[in-house]
């Protein structure tokens, strides 16, 4: 298709995007591969679990970035540019106060939540020592989920690139002298990301601190619009929390297949993780696009971004499938894996890379009603598709990650159902700031 005007300004957003949104991913693909060839299976497994842990911990706290972006795209659009930055100082402060939260409450139950997964007694140390130290990290996590929708709002999609590339050099450069050079093991794997976290976090303050100045936005805390950046992001807290629940599930059933399943699993889910934050850069040009246009009145301009952004979505969703079976021969040697564990992961590799177009256009969907602000109907969609899902998952439970992977489309076929009813109607066409 030829590209239009349209076509380059999502580029503009979704190409740095991509960049920034696969920052964390990649954060545990480099610890996945690091300590997979210095410490093997056991360590990848407990690796597993811990990540699983932690990427809930992201994703319950996601809409700090998603509906920051909505709310400062939507009053950008409306032309109340210090309303917008005040909007954006206000989610700082909140990711802050949750982080910490996340501190005093993770550290004790650390133990307690590991068990849950039920991991073999080796995996389940090393999960809590690799949890315990990252956990640490998590005010400067949330601060750079913030930061990002703070300038993604903004229509600034290149500073989160910038900022996501030196992270990650550095929390792969830290990990390999970590765990390869010093022999700290899986605790070192966990410094190092936490370090690179926090890095990126303190270049993000600085951004939004000097915007905030540029429009004299104080700085100091507004509980009344702190509590309100809550209360808007609930909708999609619930929304989060489905996806999670979904994603824990499936974790579950493959740490109790045993050993090589838990392992082929935990390594394919972070290649999914990495393929959706690839499509999710074209759903973050979306919401901040939709934001824009809505709040400037302009429901044509939504409808157009949209369809064309679906476009995108289905084909990149084509490419990215093609990919995955294109680089499945050689993607248990970057993590060490034994024949076992290697037999396992080129068979769930598959269907990762077939459903990745319905991918492409569930996640553009998601990003384009996330920037209009209808985060409602978002959780209650999230609560039907996960009715749908449990039932698939259980008959999956016997039958291998192969099957698992498939109860997973299960649940991605009804996302799409309910997200293309939806934008097909008008409901979510609000407009205004």
């Amino acid at each position: 298709m030829p590209i239009t005007t349209q076509d380059r300004e999502i580029l503009r957003l979704a190409v740095p995007a991509f960049g920034a949104l696969v920052a964390e991913p990649l954060f545990l693909l480099a610890d996945y591969a690091i300590v997979g060839h210095g410490m093997g299976t056991t360590a990848v497994g407990a690796l597993g679990v811990a990540g699983t842990v932690l990427a809930t911990v992201v994703n319950l706290c996601v809409f700090l970035a998603y509906g920051t972006t909505a709310s400062v795209a939507r009053l950008t659009g409306a032309g109340q540019h210090a309303r917008a930055m005040r909007s954006g100082v206000d989610g700082l402060w909140l990711a802050i106060g949750i982080g910490l939260a996340v501190i005093l409450v993770g550290w004790p139950l650390a133990p307690a939540v590991v068990g849950l997964f039920g991991a073999a007694p080796d995996q389940a140390v090393q999960a809590v020592v690799y949890l315990r130290i990252s956990l640490l990290g998590t005010p400067g996590m949330l601060v750079v989920l913030a930061g990002t929708g703070v300038l993604r709002g903004l229509q600034n999609t290149l500073a989160p690139l910038v900022v996501a590339i030196g992270s990650f050099a550095l929390n792969a450069a830290l990990n390999a002298w970590f765990v390869l050079g010093l022999h700290w093991g899986i605790a070192g794997s966990a410094w190092g990301t936490v370090i690179a976290q926090t890095a990126g976090a303190a270049v993000y303050l600085v951004i939004v601190v000097r915007g905030a100045r540029a429009r004299s936005v104080a700085l100091r805390p507004d509980w009344a619009g702190i509590g309100q950046a809550g209360t808007a992001g609930f909708a999609l807290l619930v929304r989060t929390v489905c996806l999670r629940v979904v994603l824990i599930v499936a974790t579950v059933a493959a740490t109790r297949m045993g050993r090589p399943e838990l392992a082929a699993y935990a390594i394919a889910t972070q290649v999914w993780t990495l393929l959706a934050f690839a499509l999710d850069a074209i759903a973050i040009a979306g919401q901040a696009i939709t934001g824009r246009a809505l709040g400037a009145g302009d429901v044509a301009a939504t409808r157009a971004a949209t369809t064309r952004m679906v476009r995108w979505g289905l084909w990149s969703g084509v490419v990215l499938g093609a990919l995955v079976l294109a680089a499945r021969p050689w993607v248990p040697g970057l993590f060490a894996a034994d024949p076992q564990v290697t037999a396992e992961l080129l068979a769930v590799l598959w269907p990762v890379a077939l459903f990745q177009p319905i991918c492409g256009i569930v996640f553009v969907l998601d990003g384009v009603l996330i920037g209009a602000g209808d985060q409602k109907y978002l959780a209650w969609a999230g609560v039907w598709t996960t009715l749908a899902y449990l039932p698939a998952a259980l008959f999956a439970a016997g039958w291998g990650i192969v099957a698992l992977w498939c109860a997973l489309g299960v649940w991605m076929i009804a996302r799409l159902i309910t997200l293309v009813r939806r934008a097909a109607g008008t409901a979510w066409l609000v407009t205004g700031a």
